[in-house]
């Protein structure tokens, strides 16, 4: 086993990722994956929990090829990183099981995000199911399957990381310390505003800009976006704080000169939206284009990426076989199989032996 700590994290497999993405994770994990031992999950059974349709289901194949097109176009390296099939891993679903002992229902219910994934799939009360009340226990047997150290998630996500650190204690307080207690890690954008100047930058929403967007889609997303409503002529002064466009521009835009002089005369009213809006256009096509090159490179390479999550997912079962190994020790069911298993056998011998031989019984 690595002397290294683990990574584990991961994304629903709804097609391609966005900006949002890459600030908020993908980013740490290009970063960490030199010095941890990293996991990246295709999380396609989450995607049950709201889109359990199964033109969904056969939809995932497709949506994963275009993930793991933006994990290598990122910069994510199929030889230092495991990117694997979430549903292909069996084991997933044993300790899943185990896991739902652990915690109340109470727990998992109150839990903010939950009901803010059924607003947006348009549930109430009567049509959530159940596993999507439990989406953080799933997550919890993702994170410790491979008995992760760290875990790179969005800021709406830590509490779902605390889920699984209260599971890990417990576990080891009942049995064994099997787990480590995993940390969650916040990108330093937690969470990136959309175009359209909402909260979050979302798929559903319809207001990311993609990894894969051409040039010109990007250029037209920016001229679209939100800047000081207040600001109805170029003439008059505007507000920086909190203004999509210089939140961009601060992220994305790396000659730091240009966009402290976009600022000045913004808030001096002596610069148009047009002129912020065009160099954020540039600056931002500018970091995309790399992104887009791999992601065409490794397209062009017919059946390069399934084999990529072929070799993951069989990588990850190994690890998965050996988690589940030391939990049925840990919790005492392989003892319990194998006390039922030698009284069986030593059963079976004695009967097939006088079987075998009538005078054993008098016969």
């Amino acid at each position: 086993m690595s002397e290294r700590k683990r990574v584990l994290t991961g994304d629903r497999p709804t097609g391609k990722l966005h900006l949002g993405h890459y600030v908020g994770s993908l980013v740490n994990r290009v970063r960490l994956q030199d010095t941890y031992e990293c996991f990246f999950l295709i999380a396609d059974l989450h995607m049950l929990t709201t889109k359990p349709e199964k033109e969904n289901i056969e939809a995932i194949d497709k949506n994963a090829r275009e993930m793991v097109l933006d994990y290598l176009a990122v910069g994510i390296d199929p030889d230092k990183a495991v990117i694997y099939l979430q549903s292909a891993v069996h084991e997933v679903y044993e300790l899943n099981l185990f896991f739902e002992m652990l915690v109340t229902l109470n727990r998992v219910a109150r839990l903010p995000t939950i009901k803010e994934m059924a607003r947006a799939a348009q549930m109430d009360e009567e049509t959530v199911p159940f596993g999507l009340i439990g989406y953080p226990v799933l997550q919890a047997a993702d994170i410790l399957l491979p008995r992760a150290h760290l875990v790179p998630v969005g800021k709406d996500n830590v509490a779902h990381v605390e889920i699984a650190r209260e599971i890990a204690r417990r576990f080891n307080r009942l049995y064994d310390a099997v787990f480590p207690i995993p940390e969650p890690m916040v990108g330093e954008v937690p969470t990136l505003v959309g175009i359209d100047g909402k909260a979050k930058m979302s798929k559903s929403l319809n207001n990311a800009i993609f990894l894969s967007d051409s040039p010109a889609e990007v250029y037209r997303k920016v001229m679209k976006m939100y800047t000081d409503p207040k600001r109805i002529r170029p003439d008059i002064p505007g507000t920086v704080e909190g203004n999509p466009v210089f939140i961009y521009h601060d992220i994305f835009n790396p000659n730091k000169e240009e966009v402290e002089d976009l600022k000045a005369r913004y808030r001096q009213g002596r610069v148009g939206d047009v002129e912020v809006k065009e160099k954020l256009a540039r600056a931002l096509n500018q970091f995309l284009d790399p992104i887009r090159e791999r992601r065409e490179y490794y397209a062009s390479r017919a059946g390069f990426v399934e084999d990529v999550l072929y070799r993951g997912t069989e990588r990850m079962r190994e690890e998965a076989r050996q988690t589940m190994d030391l939990v049925y020790k840990a919790m005492g069911f392989r003892g319990v199989w194998n006390r039922i298993r030698r009284k069986a056998e030593r059963y079976r011998k004695k009967h097939v032996a006088e079987a075998e031989d009538p005078a054993s019984t008098g016969g």
